[in-house]
């Protein structure tokens, strides 16, 4: 075995002068960063009124009442919980569908490869931008009052929410693409539309399809929250029910939303595992 050769460390030092002598702004920059972090940390804790007695005190009126959640029971309200369920299920469903749908073309226009103006692509990314920006809660507010109380409220919430959202993540798999398949069918004489259709549609839409799916299950626990503003779905049963302190329901409405959800994990989940794998097979 060959000795390691002796490092001359005055080389080294005279060598690499920036990582042996760094100025002290450099050395003080972490340990003042972590101070920095400390003290925001401590200051929110401050005036956010954080008190660890008010919240050991609290503990035991959680106790309280998960004592008084056991057992479940859903009394006779059985068939109207379904049928809220089944209206939640509806909203994710029907509003992610119909987000994906009008984001799909907008998003055309706000990828590089399709749009290279920048002058015409900022606009579009900033519009979604603002869209993504307003969270689903607020937007089921604001529609609550455009359109009434009720589930269709719910749908436009989570469409108007998630179309932001896809329209910058469609927009990403559109750029991400690859572009020799473009470049042949434009070799062959085809148009911008035949370039779209059959070199970048093909790629982009197992992407897509797999996106849809996790938003469909998101949205699922996103629908029930706006149900309880008035939305429609479990969520305003749930609300309602906490509202009257009956615990034995309210306990029941969380199962049922936790089955829900776990259901519609593991079939998007099997789904998308297998839009993938057909896709790695093509």
């Amino acid at each position: 075995m060959s000795k390691p050769h002796d490092i001359d460390t005055a080389e080294m030092r005279s060598r690499y002068p920036d990582i042996f002598d760094r100025p002290a702004t450099a050395r003080l920059a972490t340990p003042a960063m972590a101070v920095a972090a400390l003290a925001i940390f401590v200051y929110g804790l401050v005036d956010l009124d954080f008190s660890p007695s008010r919240f050991i005190a609290g503990l035991s009126q959680l106790g309280w009442i998960t004592m008084m959640m056991i057992p479940p029971d859903p009394g006779t309200s059985l068939p109207l919980y379904l049928k809220a369920l089944g209206e939640t299920l509806s909203i994710a469903l029907l509003g992610t569908t119909l987000a994906a749908l009008l984001a799909l073309p907008v998003s055309l226009f706000a990828a590089r490869n399709i749009v290279p103006s920048v002058s015409l692509r900022f606009p579009v990314r900033r519009f979604l931008d603002s869209i993504r920006g307003v969270d689903t809660l607020i937007w089921a507010l604001v529609w609550i009052n455009v359109v009434g109380l009720g589930p269709f409220a719910g749908v436009l919430a989570i469409a108007v929410s998630d179309f932001g959202a896809f329209g910058k993540l469609f927009s990403e798999a559109i750029e991400g693409a690859d572009q020799k398949q473009v470049e042949g069918i434009h070799a062959s004489g085809g148009s911008v539309l035949h370039e779209i259709r059959f070199g970048l549609m093909p790629q982009v839409l197992p992407v897509i399809a797999g996106q849809v799916l996790y938003f469909i299950e998101s949205n699922t626990r996103s629908a029930t929250i706006i149900g309880i503003v008035g939305a429609g779905g479990i969520g305003l049963q749930l609300a309602e029910q906490i509202r009257v302190l009956e615990w034995q329901k309210v306990s029941f409405l969380i199962l049922m939303i936790l089955v829900a959800v776990a259901a519609i994990d593991f079939i998007s989940g099997k789904l998308r595992f297998a839009i993938i794998g057909r896709r790695a097979v093509a």
